[in-house]
């Protein structure tokens, strides 16, 4: 049994843990997801250590940084993405799985360098772009309703 594995049980009770000292240090928690779509039309997902399944690369604004300085930080440490273009702010969502106060904004990015692919670390270990018609059988359901908001026109959800 991998070291991954055996966290996936804790899961809940980590990302509980998390808001909860989140809610005393952020007054509302923000975070920020990336659709990187590359010339040929695949997106890339990345795959945590510490939550199962595959998803768009991301994370939370930090206090005191703009949706778009974290978006860029999120970009280089998941995926060694260098933004070339504004990314697209596509929707807002509301993340109410965990927290009630939690946000996620969905940009979509389709001007990028990446100069090399990342090295998994100890939270990313694994990556890769896909077609949208043959994601990994574990991709996360939000993930694959992004993606088809985005590249198939379906109705933009209110929820994550």
């Amino acid at each position: 049994m991998s070291f991954n594995s055996m966290r996936r049980p804790f899961e809940p009770a980590f990302r509980r843990f998390l808001h909860f000292y989140w809610r005393f240090a952020r007054g509302l928690t923000l975070g920020v997801r990336a659709l990187v779509i590359d010339g040929a039309g695949r997106v890339f997902l990345v795959k945590h250590s510490y939550v199962g399944g595959w998803h768009l690369p991301g994370g939370g604004v930090e206090v005191g940084e703009t949706v778009s300085t974290a978006l860029a930080r999120e970009l280089r440490e998941e995926g060694n993405i260098e933004l070339g273009e504004a990314p697209l702010l596509f929707a807002v969502y509301y993340n109410r799985r965990v927290s009630r106060r939690d946000h996620v904004a969905l940009y979509v990015v389709r001007s990028f360098h990446q100069s090399a692919a990342p090295q998994p670390n100890g939270e990313i270990v694994a990556h890769g772009f896909f077609a949208p018609d043959s994601l990994p059988q574990d991709t996360a359901r939000a993930t694959r309703e992004r993606i088809a908001e985005v590249l198939d026109g379906r109705s933009v959800a209110e929820l994550w």
